[in-house]
């Protein structure tokens, strides 16, 4: 009998000692298992006399039954403690100012193709767009670039059949636009482009033209002229930018012109690279639309005129953030692109 209150008297002290949950396990093995202690006197029943056997059964039932409570709602705090442990230790302060999120950034082209539309659209043009993939009347004939046109073989077509491809221009949207709409109107022909050429430093095979057009029966080539150095000084943020147009040829204009601005690098030194020490950097195309483009499109030449501009974004991205590859807006490496977050 004493053995028995010793037992009991040791079992219940170390379940109350126990702090972890698989110390409560092990005790349990211990004590109430199958080869655990308190069983073993149970097992054992059979070496006591017939007579007291009953009431020795009684009192082990009763220290095992005590034993496997106090096991039971030892576990039951242990495992309250350790989930208090766990909520506290994966705890938010909800006082503490939030971690953020890493923000995301426009593309440098996208930066200067909205730049374009935001001062355009300021002096009344409107953004239209067309179809990336075009036919043959629309991106060549139509401008004055019938077939076996020498001006062709400059542009590298991307040919889908023999008279569907991707344009290697924005103007066929030029084309639409007078085949659509009445004139007096002013409009900028923002996309993308394809051409076939092997990427380097200064070519993809992908790119975006802005083209521009105005038709009014009194535009001349002063107005295009006071609109493109408007537009140059306005987006290199220079009011003394120096512009100049030199005389070119392009098919679907006349007279034409190339413009250059003072090389924003060196201020018009002459002393980069990036001017090839000319102090000039060529940065688009313009003239008056030739007379036999406004007739193809139904326009009626004599009554009206009209001028036409076109650049290249990435070119002007590059000038503006002082970047000496092309390649990198096509190459997504983050190190380039967070810098214009």
């Amino acid at each position: 009998m004493s053995e028995l209150e010793t037992l009991k008297a040791q079992a219940l002290a170390a379940v109350s000692a126990a702090s972890q949950l698989s110390d409560i396990e092990t005790l349990r093995v211990r004590y109430l298992g199958k080869k655990g202690e308190i069983t073993a006197l149970l097992k054992g029943l059979g070496q006591v006399s017939q007579e007291d056997r009953p009431k020795m059964g009684a009192l082990i039932n009763a220290v095992k039954a005590e034993v496997d409570d106090a096991i039971v709602e030892r576990r039951q705090v242990l495992e309250v403690e350790a989930e208090d442990q766990s909520a506290a230790a994966n705890a938010i302060d909800v006082t503490l100012p939030g971690r953020g999120t890493g923000r995301g950034a426009l593309h440098p082209v996208t930066l200067v193709l909205d730049r374009i539309e935001a001062f355009f659209k300021s002096v009344g043009f409107d953004t239209v767009y067309g179809p990336e993939i075009e036919d043959d009347y629309h991106n060549f004939e139509a401008l004055n670039l019938p077939e076996h046109h020498p001006a062709r073989a400059m542009h590298d077509t991307f040919y889908i059949t023999d008279s569907v491809l991707l344009r290697t221009h924005t103007s066929p949207v030029q084309v639409r636009t007078m085949e659509s709409r009445e004139p007096p109107f002013r409009i900028i022909c923002p996309g993308k482009t394809y051409r076939v050429d092997p990427p380097d430093p200064s070519h993809l095979p992908m790119f975006h033209q802005v083209e521009g057009l105005m038709v009014d029966e009194t535009c001349s080539f002063a107005d295009l002229k006071g609109i493109i150095t408007e537009f140059l000084r306005v987006f290199f943020e220079r009011d003394d930018l120096k512009v100049r147009f030199r005389p070119s040829y392009f098919p679907f204009t006349e007279p034409s012109a190339e413009v250059d601005v003072q090389c924003v690098h060196c201020l018009g030194k002459g002393h980069c690279r990036v001017c090839s020490s000319t102090g000039w950097l060529e940065v688009m195309g313009s003239g008056m639309v030739h007379p036999r483009v406004l007739e193809m499109s139904g326009i009626d030449s004599e009554r009206f005129l009209g001028f036409a501009f076109g650049m290249g974004p990435e070119r002007l991205a590059m000038l503006r953030y002082g970047v000496s590859d092309m390649r990198h807006f096509v190459d997504n490496d983050l190190r380039f692109l967070e810098q214009f977050r």
